[in-house]
């Protein structure tokens, strides 16, 4: 009994230590250039201009993809908008978002809001901020409260503080003191 467990033994030594190899198995349909350069998690981002902070952009979830020049930005974004007095004048909110690294034009989708010092909220599925002349735009179907009136309708667009706002094609329009 002694010798075949010893001969037992002996051959998984044997077996153990043959010459073949296992390969790990690699998956080839992910392409590197499709991972991100950069990732993070609950990060904090700033937008300054000589020295003055411009906007605060805080998510969840945060993708730098370098050869495509964009950033991907999910798990509820917010961005708070400063204006010439260092004053928060607006925040966005949104579940998902995208910033072209190329011209720091922000995207946001999904549930987006915008609240302004003055009163006046933006609620919408998807906006742009341009970053070349601060100015909202979507194409998309919006709703304008503010502390006056109730406008609904498609394509938008105002300056990033909401307070010179333009709604192309209005379908509903009340007075707040109707409401």
């Amino acid at each position: 009994m002694r010798t075949a467990s010893i001969l037992f033994i002996l051959a998984l030594i044997i077996s153990a230590c043959s010459e073949e190899k296992v390969k790990p198995s690699i998956d080839t349909s992910i392409k590197g250039t499709e991972l991100p350069s950069q990732e993070s998690w609950n990060s904090t981002v700033f937008f300054t201009d000589s020295g003055k902070t411009k906007a605060v952009l805080k998510a969840g979830h945060l993708r730098v993809y370098e050869n495509t020049k964009e950033t991907l930005l999910d798990s509820n974004i917010t961005v708070d908008f400063y204006n010439d007095e260092d004053s928060i004048s607006t925040i966005l909110t949104a579940k998902r978002g995208k910033v072209n690294d190329a011209t720091n034009d922000l995207y946001a989708f999904d549930s987006v809001v915008v609240v302004s010092d003055s009163g006046t909220t933006l609620k919408t599925d998807e906006l742009m901020w341009r970053n070349k002349d601060k100015k909202i735009v979507s194409d998309k179907f919006v709703t304008i409260l503010s502390p006056k009136e109730k406008i609904q309708g498609f394509g938008f667009e105002s300056d990033q503080s909401l307070k010179n706002y333009v709604i192309y094609s209005i379908t509903y329009v009340t007075r707040r003191d109707s409401l």
